[in-house]
């Protein structure tokens, strides 16, 4: 398997150096690497991993399970810190507790309140940050038509179907109007009908927001289908062994998924995992 260069600017995988399509960049990663204890054994969950998000940019991470994806976000949220190696948000290097707060960072599971209404689970990041609860609200409830919950602001998340509910998380991480977006696997839990609805819909969102993007996933055809491009990881320890540009064109739409140039994309990255013979150019 080809390494893609651990380089501090961005690289394709034949080592060509290019810029992000956009500067400053929102976050860079310098030989990261960071353990984890388990019983009397020190492990490596990452290890000298570099890579970068340009402004208004879409990364897709992409790799194994274990392969140390979810511990890349909590660290550039600065849920963790590195034990080797910066994290760099718009150009300055920042520990731990300067990032938290910086970024807006959504898991997989929607992790609404059972009895907070939609535009009050949407209103709670912002309660969180000190915002007054009345303020809040209003904020959540101007904003409910934009992403589709018009109608829905006095609904129970157990009246909501699994995409409504996401889209609640989603509104209630955008309010927080941070410019860096942290997803991980947003969709995971849906059935394939809801997962291709919100996939649209999320592109949608980012073709006007125009924010920067470092979402995880399990899905290669997602991760091809959404992002500028796509960093594969090894498996445990995690470190970058393939970088895929996405030379597809914007907007996207589902039926690109038959295009020629989609089907190779797909299997580049599927071959970077591990899963089809050597596929590249």
């Amino acid at each position: 398997m080809v390494r893609a260069p651990t380089l501090t600017l961005l690289a394709t995988p034949d080592g060509t150096v290019v810029r992000p399509k956009a500067a400053p960049l929102a976050v860079e990663l310098r030989g990261v690497t960071t353990t984890y204890r388990e019983r009397n054994a020190l492990l490596t969950a990452i290890d000298d991993v570099s890579l970068a998000v340009g402004a208004g940019e879409f990364v897709a991470l992409i790799g194994p399970s274990g392969s140390g994806k979810s511990t890349l976000l909590d660290i550039v949220a600065g849920l963790i810190e590195p034990v080797v190696g910066d994290v760099r948000l718009d150009g300055e290097v920042l520990p731990a507790d300067r990032r938290l707060g910086r970024s807006a960072y959504m898991r997989q599971r929607d992790l609404l309140l059972p009895w907070r209404t939609t535009v009050e689970n949407a209103a709670l990041a912002l309660e969180a940050a000190g915002v007054p609860r009345r303020r809040a609200l209003a904020a959540a409830h101007s904003r409910l038509a934009e992403f589709g919950l018009a109608g829905f602001e006095r609904a129970y998340p157990a009246q909501l179907s699994g995409g409504m509910r996401q889209r609640v998380a989603f509104l209630r991480t955008a309010l927080t109007d941070r410019p860096l977006l942290l997803l991980d696997e947003p969709f995971g839990a849906l059935d394939a009908l809801t997962r291709a609805e919100m996939q649209a819909w999320l592109l949608d969102r980012w073709q006007r927001d125009q924010r920067s993007v470092l979402l995880v996933t399990h899905d290669v055809e997602e991760a091809v289908l959404l992002a500028d491009r796509v960093v594969v990881l090894s498996a445990a320890p995690g470190t970058v062994c393939w970088i895929e540009t996405i030379a597809l064109p914007r907007p996207r739409r589902r039926s690109l998924v038959t295009d020629p140039r989609f089907v190779r994309h797909k299997a580049i990255v599927l071959a970077a995992l591990g899963f089809l013979p050597e596929d590249r150019p």
